[in-house]
């Protein structure tokens, strides 16, 4: 007879909010989770000791790769993991997702023109619309000084993880450990120039440095009608990134 799978207990926008505590979902992942997968997030060992050293955007991005990869304990213990790695939650590499060129409505590209930041590569350029209303939210989950806010055409380096609204994870350069992310650089690209989604060039505009923030973008300011396909992005997408804004040169 199957087992029955777990289901989510928190949705994306449930998670965020402070009255979740990180002890609640590193049990949920424990009681869940097969072994291999616990051991690859550093979600071994007593609660109380897990929640000490991880932090609570580092246990969302783990909450939904387990419902991505179905890594989940089987009737008598872990079951084997056949599903194949998602290359979009991939952050050994630490590169965003790939530069192209894209169309906007009426059918004129825009060349997205690549960052130079080592071997990274910038997020995609989408198309640009005129004016209106702004098609993106922002809540804060950590303040900056609230002194240093970009200026277009600015450098800005950044540590970010993009989701849908299901929660389901399509891009993070996020190192799974505090020693990864040491050894590692985040994503650098000069703001407001059109090398990014625009709700990102419009949000992080409103960002000073050492803020980290939720910015809920509308599909107007994404991928449009098109979405990505490449990277698991549906059309007419609305998507969900939390980012820290590391640095402003």
């Amino acid at each position: 007879m199957a087992s029955v799978l777990p289901t989510r207990e928190w949705s994306d926008e449930e998670l965020q909010r402070a009255d979740i505590p990180k002890k609640e979902i590193i049990k949920f992942l424990q009681d869940n989770a097969a072994h291999p997968f616990l051991v690859e997030h550093k979600l071994m060992g007593n609660v109380n000791n897990v929640a000490k050293t991880a932090n609570k955007g580092q246990l969302i991005v783990a909450y939904a790769k387990l419902f991505q990869t179905k890594q989940f304990k089987g009737p008598t213990g872990p079951v084997e993991d056949v599903s194949e790695p998602l290359t979009a939650v991939k952050v050994e590499d630490d590169k965003p997702i790939e530069a192209r060129e894209v169309k906007v409505e009426d059918d004129k590209p825009i060349e997205a023109r690549e960052v130079k930041v080592e071997d990274e590569k910038p997020i995609e350029a989408r198309e640009v619309v005129d004016g209106g209303t702004p098609k993106f939210t922002k809540s804060v989950v950590k303040k900056g000084d609230k002194t240093n806010y970009p200026k277009k055409g600015e450098s800005v380096s950044c540590w970010y993880t993009g989701s849908l609204e299901d929660g389901t994870v399509f891009d993070t350069n996020v190192p799974t450990t505090a020693r990864k992310k040491k050894q590692s650089k985040p994503f650098r690209f000069k703001v407001g120039m059109g090398l990014v989604i625009r709700g990102w060039d419009e949000g992080i505009l409103t960002m000073s440095r050492g803020e980290t923030a939720r910015l809920e973008i509308q599909p107007e300011w994404a991928y449009g009608k098109k979405g990505r396909p490449d990277a698991k992005i549906p059309p007419n997408a609305r998507l969900i990134f939390e980012v820290e804004l590391v640095a402003v040169d």
